[in-house]
């Protein structure tokens, strides 16, 4: 826990400088320090800053005159997000910020995002944008632990509608980096992924088994950011072992649905070494929105509706081959111990004998 955490405050001080400064001040009445980059190009901001828009080109390999005369705003957006995720992560990886709070438009908001993901899980990361939750917004551009706010009324200048909205989201970038506790433990961790007891019953007997062997298990739901989340820390070794027996997003990625944890689900363990325990759990189904058209390419097949938020539906032959490809080809690539266990019995519960999905 940090008593007074310092929040990077990100935005472009060229357009919303009185709501940036708004902003700081209510860091500051929190408890809290700031430190504001701006990551604006139109012209040098008249609010005091800690880190200028001419170092965040520089940490792009570009300059801000450069990125200016290239005429292009998402182009400049671009080499400023990446200027200022290169610095938000070596101020964390320093000590120097416990937080992020951002905000912005549809362009402070898509800078945003990269310096979000540039920040490790368990890093506050709080953004206040007038698209949050918007369909503009893709699912892998979301962190796993991203807190989005919606920035209402608040598109130019201040009035007290935004400034509610501005206070809220200070609270609670400044709350969540106060009393976050950094994952220690004494034991070794395992990674474990499942879609829950109504599918992928297992859990329920291995958790007490490993704990009893002394080790710590985390299990990650995965239906699209659970496996973001358990990637990202595979990837960065954070796990002794692995055992990834729910697979359906890597079928949701071949099979184009955005249900995904992205192209790098079933690598993270893989590429760290990391000893892991694979089952092709749920592969044959593909899921999707529940309140969205069936996918063309299920067109046909057997859906199960799990609830008003996700359906699922059978996979045709064709895909299923594509699926079992991909597996092969990600677990033919790690670099560690590496089991692949094939059930007999069915691999997944609506699976089995008599479920809605058996030999579907």
């Amino acid at each position: 826990m940090t008593a007074a955490p310092t929040i990077l405050l990100v935005g472009t001080v060229d357009t919303k400088r009185d709501e940036l400064a708004f902003l700081r001040e209510r860091l500051l009445a929190l408890g809290a320090r700031a430190r504001l980059m701006d990551v604006g190009v139109l012209a040098a901001g008249h609010a005091p800053v800690d880190i200028a828009n001419t170092e965040v080109a520089a940490a792009a390999g570009t300059t801000l005159r450069a990125v200016i005369d290239g005429g292009d705003e998402n182009i400049a957006m671009t080499r400023m997000a990446e200027g200022a995720a290169a610095i938000a992560s070596r101020l964390h990886a320093q000590g120097e910020i416990q937080g992020l709070l951002a905000l912005g438009g549809t362009m402070g908001t898509d800078l945003a995002f990269d310096v979000a993901a540039a920040l490790p899980l368990g890093c506050p990361k709080v953004v206040l944008s007038t698209v949050a939750y918007s369909h503009l917004i893709p699912p892998e551009r979301i962190t796993p632990d991203l807190i989005m706010v919606l920035w209402a009324g608040g598109l130019y200048g201040l009035n007290s509608l935004c400034r509610s909205a501005l206070a809220q989201a200070a609270g609670a970038v400044v709350g969540a980096a106060r009393a976050a506790l950094p994952p220690r433990s004494h034991r070794p961790l395992v990674g474990m992924t499942s879609l829950g007891k109504s599918c992928l019953a297992y859990m329920v007997a291995l958790k007490p088994a490993l704990e009893a062997r002394g080790y710590e298990l985390a299990v990650f739901h995965t239906t699209g950011m659970g496996g973001r989340a358990f990637e990202a820390l595979a990837a960065a070794g954070r796990f002794a072992a692995v055992m990834d027996f729910s697979l359906q997003e890597l079928a949701n990625h071949v099979g184009g649905s955005v249900v995904t944890a992205g192209a790098d689900r079933l690598t993270g363990a893989g590429r760290a070494g990391t000893p892991q325990i694979v089952a092709p759990g749920a592969v044959d189904m593909v899921d999707f929105p529940a309140w969205a058209p069936v996918p063309p390419v299920l067109a046909g097949r057997p859906v199960h509706r799990h609830n008003r938020l996700i359906a699922s539906a059978t996979s045709a032959p064709t895909l299923r081959a594509a699926i079992a490809r991909a597996i092969g080809e990600r677990l033919g690539a790690a670099k560690g111990p590496t089991c692949l266990l094939l059930p007999t019995r069915g691999i997944e519960q609506w699976d089995r004998p008599g479920e809605p999905l058996h030999d579907a």
